[in-house]
């Protein structure tokens, strides 16, 4: 399995999630619900974003002069670490559920961009065998964590 082959699949159990928490979000009743999945959320994304930045983004980073691409996908992941940390901070239930749906769309949206325009990026500059090792590489990462 290559880095994008992983990290696509990963991405495939985080919409589901997604789908999942977007359905149950209007059935909370309570601020700390809402917290604590947003914390979950936050902490499997984390390992995620982790696998991201240290494996493939690293890859690309070498390889392209223009960094832009690469930038853009860091600010994503701070835009969608400060959007679940405000949910940590939120006061009101109503307030919480807005910010969390919010870090979700951004979630989606990192997801497609990734899939539509960096990983084919890194596919075509790196040989099939090192996606590959990258691949395993995230493999070992997962089990060990």
């Amino acid at each position: 399995m290559t880095i994008t082959d992983a990290l696509i699949a990963e991405h495939r159990v985080f919409t589901d999630l997604f789908d999942h928490i977007e359905g149950v979000l209007p059935t909370l009743t309570t601020l700390a619900e809402v917290k604590l999945l947003a914390a979950l959320v936050g902490h499997l994304l984390q390992s995620h974003a982790d696998a991201e930045k240290n494996l493939a983004y690293v890859a690309l980073d070498h390889a392209l002069k223009d960094k832009g691409p690469v930038e853009r996908l860091h600010q994503d992941h701070h835009e969608i670490d400060a959007s679940l940390a405000q949910v940590g901070s939120a006061r009101r239930l109503p307030d919480a559920c807005r910010l969390f749906k919010a870090a979700i769309a951004a979630g989606r949206e990192h997801f497609q961009r990734e899939e539509q325009s960096v990983f084919p990026l890194l596919e075509g500059m790196l040989e099939r065998e090192t996606l590959a090792a990258l691949g395993a590489a995230h493999a070992r990462l997962t089990v060990e964590s």
